[in-house]
């Protein structure tokens, strides 16, 4: 129980630093605005915020991605990577200018629209493994 106190505090105080207001329905927006399982409901997040529950890993990873923080501290409190940033850059290798500007302009695009973009993404991704 300790534990989830404690990453119940790590959460506000990112949200917080991040501009984002303490309320368990601003959380339930902003977080299923990123993430692409099922939807979150606003007792599931109050319950993150009161430090009753913490969420499963790929929740965890999407919180941190979306609040520009380390995963690891966000659920152990103790820093492991450095800020996701600072990680972000290795996949930037290889890259051609074609594959920046698309990254760009999908990144442009409202939080809702860049969702649709990547679940027709995941659904292209799934029938193009099957044909092979």
């Amino acid at each position: 129980m300790k534990d989830s106190i404690a990453f119940g505090e790590r959460l506000k105080q990112s949200l917080t630093k991040a501009g984002y207001e303490l309320r368990p329905a601003v959380l339930e927006r902003e977080f299923n605005q990123r993430y692409w399982g099922t939807p979150v409901t606003v007792q599931a997040v109050r319950k993150w915020l009161l430090g009753q529950v913490i969420p499963t890993q790929d929740k965890l990873q999407v919180l941190a991605e979306w609040l520009q923080i380390d995963p690891h501290w966000l659920r152990f409190g103790e820093e492991r990577f450095g800020p996701v940033r600072e990680q972000e850059a290795k996949w930037e290798i290889g890259m051609t200018q074609e594959d920046r500007d698309m990254i760009s302009h999908f990144l442009a695009l409202p939080l809702v629209e860049r969702k649709t973009i990547r679940r027709f993404f995941n659904a292209y991704i799934i029938v193009s493994n099957h044909k092979r």
